[in-house]
């Protein structure tokens, strides 16, 4: 197939550390075509030639050269351009959006995986309409990101809505000083919300268990999973208030392994009043519409519409439409 020279197709990829996925978003929000392949296992020059060959793939199949956004792990420090805090360690300290420009011949656009939830969710999912969207990650790892008025926030320090790493709010004395965390702290966020900071909670020194199967011990009765779930949910309330009383969000949506738990949806905005400082909560809690698409969306959606791969600017969103310049 010919390929053109315009398109309103945008490329998408997730660079995660087992897998990288891509896709061809069309302007309306439809998936054209989507691809799997592996992850090359720690060799950083085998994984721009993998995201090379995925995006020609694509674009063979659409017949047109696209932008491609990319949704990685770790965030490009504002210091020198280099990636930083990925989980798949051969991208730390590597310029990955001007390595992989260089190969592909045009600008590429990277941002957390965190941040292209948030962006797909506010541009065409469950935050669409909204004026301003907190996007949260459970799973693994405990992340955020954050559209206001149809714009992507990074900040300064490109850390906006990384809400894991700070303390749980209001701990109880059995809370303190709280799990050790990989950042070098105890008692963050992360430890006691993040998929594996629920099982720990669980096991309690016995057996582990997922945080899938624990949630369903809970619905089932069992009194020690019952227990756990309040008191996450309990942490999930209060760490969630933090934020509404901050930034005061219209919604925030879940997403991660942990956002599948569908009583949280229920039980946590029954909670979250006694530690908001307002007498009414007006703040949605909603489950995200796109579901594991969500982080390779929002990739696709780092290119506004009618931008070509060689613009740049300030990006923001268009809740109607997708991003706009």
């Amino acid at each position: 197939m010919a390929i053109s020279e315009t398109s309103g197709n945008r490329i998408g990829i997730d660079l995660g550390g087992t897998k990288i996925e891509g896709i061809v978003l069309a302007d309306d929000g439809s998936i054209r075509w989507r691809e799997r392949v592996p992850t090359p296992a720690g060799d950083y020059h085998a994984t721009l030639n993998t995201v090379v060959d995925l995006v020609a793939n694509l674009e063979g199949r659409c017949g047109s050269h696209c932008s491609v956004g990319i949704g990685t792990p770790g965030s490009l420090s504002p210091r020198d351009g280099r990636l930083r805090n990925a989980n798949s360690t051969c991208l730390n300290g590597r310029i990955l959006d001007e390595d992989l420009g260089a190969r592909l011949g045009r600008s590429v656009r990277i941002a957390n995986d965190a941040d292209c939830f948030a962006l797909s969710e506010a541009s065409d999912g469950a935050g669409q309409g909204a004026r301003s969207v907190f996007g949260v990650i459970i799973g693994t790892g405990t992340g955020g990101g954050i559209v206001v008025d149809g714009r992507l926030l990074h900040g300064p320090n490109s850390i906006a809505g990384e809400w894991g790493h700070n303390p749980l709010p209001w701990p109880a004395d059995d809370e303190r000083p709280g799990p050790a965390c990989y950042c070098g702290k105890r008692g963050c966020i992360e430890t006691f919300l993040s998929g594996p900071g629920l099982a720990h909670d669980y096991a309690d020194g016995k057996t582990s268990l997922p945080a899938e199967q624990i949630a369903q011990l809970a619905a089932a009765g069992e009194p020690a999973a019952a227990a756990c779930l309040a008191r996450y949910e309990d942490r999930m309330a209060r760490c969630l208030a933090g934020v509404i009383n901050i930034l005061d969000p219209e919604v925030i949506v879940l997403g991660g392994g942990l956002s599948r738990i569908g009583r949280l949806y229920q039980h946590v905005p029954r909670l979250w009043g006694r530690y908001v400082f307002s007498d009414i909560v007006c703040t949605r809690l909603v489950p995200p519409m796109h579901g594991d698409s969500s982080g390779v969306r929002g990739a696709a959606w780092l290119w506004p519409q009618g931008a070509t791969p060689a613009s740049t600017g300030t990006l923001s969103v268009n809740p109607s439409n997708g991003p706009t310049p």
